[in-house]
Parts: structure tokens; sequence; C-alpha cells
């Protein structure tokens, strides 16, 4: 079984070399219960196996998930939009972190699109995935309780490499939010360029959101990948054009929503290979409270 270079990669880096190496029997035994033809995995696949599959001539995808507590609920969530704003699940095996997905066709990532409005289609987006949701989903004050407790041992492990004044002001920035937020909802909280992907239904074009890494928090937090999303733009117009659109789209608190995008980017940025991107967001956003 071909095994993407990505997946190769991040199996050595993560120590989840026995993850992987059992991957070749969970596909084959999910192929024969769910009747599956399985193709090569995506070449981008990095953090779980996915692969397009075929059941009685029917185009699905196939992913299995190293698992992680980002990716805990992913199933979880899908099921609870039911298609409505991502992508269909189809079937899930728990067992073995295993989902049959729906396929789609043509496939094209959202950050690669050209004449289209992106944000218009992120704003779409958001209206159709922002449901109530409790059980058994992790909640955004919880998270990030957790992001607030780990930052400074993380600036500690590499401090040539990141910033202590972003870590001290994201902590600060937790602090003032997590425990005044608003209305909840379930938050796709990487809802960014690559993670939409055009599809066919009914032989209608629409865009779908996939890979959630689902939380229970409010508004102004889900808007936080897409502020971040780096793909619709790098600069600082680009990103403060982003901010203020999306704020102005849900008449959302735009100090709150720059707060939680300059906290995530901080959070996020110990485990990232940009995190000099990471942190200059960061600065940026926080530069506008």
């Amino acid at each position: 079984m071909h095994i993407p270079e990505k997946l190769l990669a991040f199996a050595k880096q993560a120590n989840a070399q026995s993850w992987l190496d059992a991957i070749p029997n969970v596909v084959g035994e999910l192929a024969l219960k769910w009747d599956l033809e399985i193709g090569i995995a995506y070449p981008d696949c990095g953090l779980s196996f996915v692969a397009p599959a075929t059941q009685q001539g029917r185009p699905l995808v196939l992913k299995v998930q190293w698992p992680h507590p980002e990716c805990q609920f992913e199933a979880d969530a899908l099921d609870a939009w039911n298609g409505n704003g991502a992508v269909q699940l189809l079937a899930r095996d728990t067992d073995r972190h295993a989902m049959l997905l729906e396929h789609c066709s043509p496939g094209e990532h959202l950050a690669t699109a050209r004449d289209v409005d992106a944000m218009g289609v992120m704003i779409d987006l958001l209206t159709r995935l922002w449901i109530t949701a409790g059980q058994p989903f992790a909640t955004l004050r919880d998270e990030a309780g957790r992001w607030q407790s780990s930052l400074f041992s993380n600036w500690q492990k590499s401090p040539s490499a990141s910033d202590k004044t972003l870590v001290e002001a994201a902590q600060t920035m937790i602090t003032e939010l997590a425990n005044s937020q608003g209305v909840q909802g379930l938050v796709h909280q990487d809802l960014h360029g690559n993670n939409v992907l055009a599809a066919t239904r009914a032989s209608q074009p629409t865009w779908l959101a996939i890979d959630p890494k689902p939380l229970v928090g409010e508004r102004e937090f889900a808007l936080s990948p897409i502020i971040r999303s780096v793909e619709f733009g790098a600069t600082k117009a680009d990103l403060m054009y982003r901010l203020d659109r999306l704020t102005e789209a849900f008449s959302l608190d735009r100090k709150r929503t720059s707060g939680w995008a300059a906290v995530q980017a901080v959070a996020w940025s110990f485990d990232s290979p940009n995190q000099a991107q990471h942190n200059q967001i960061a600065r940026w956003l926080l530069a506008t409270r």
C-alpha cells in the first residue's frame, strides 16, 4: 500500500509509527466491511490516511485518523451538520477511528479558486455551520484554558523562535475572553482556505468544509481561522479586510474577534513550521485592540 511522504514524515515526528504500520490491515478490514475498492492515498494527507474509494461504482472517500484530541469528535461534528455546509458523513467505525465520506467533485480548494468571492463563500459556510451543540464536544473555554496553561512552557522550549510578549498577551486575552463569551454554537476551528472544497450536488456546484476540529464556543471565535487564513492573502491589509468583512457580515464584536484570532495564532504557532508568520499575524491583530 502506498503511504504518502507527508504521512510518513508526520508519523516519524509524532511517534506514530505503530499506528502507521497498522494502516494496511485497518484499510483492508474496512474495505471488506464497507465493500470498498481503495484508490491511491491523496498525497497531501499528513495527519490521517485519506484515499478515494468506490462502493459499487459510487465515488467516496475513506479517512482513517491518527487518534489525537483535536480530531476526537470530527465524526460527531459531521454527523451534527448532516451535510449542511460540510461533507456528508456516510458511515463511521469508532474503534478504527475511520469515516466513510462524501466525495467532493471537482474537489478544488477554495484557497486556489479563481474568480470566486472567497469571503462570500466563507460567510455562507459560517451561516450554515452555526448550530446549537453540547455533548460530546469540548468547549472553547476548556480548550483556551489548556492553551493558557501550556503557552509559557511551550515558549521556554523555543524562546529564540517565539516572542514572550505575545505569550503574555495571549494569556491576558484568554483570561479576558474565555469567561465572558456570548451565545454558544458548534465551531469548525480550522476553517481555512484549504479545508473548503468545490463539490457538486444534484448537478449544482457548492462548497463544503472538511476536516473540522470541533469546539463549542462563541461566534467571534468561529471567525479566527478564516481571518488567519493566509491562503487568501498574507499582508496586514489582507488580514484587516477579512477581519472587517466577517465581523460586519455577522455584526460581531471586532475587538473580541481580533483577540480570539490572536490567541489562536499564538497557541497554534508552536506546532507550526510557519511560527514566525503566526507571530506576525498575532502582532497585527493585537495592534487593532
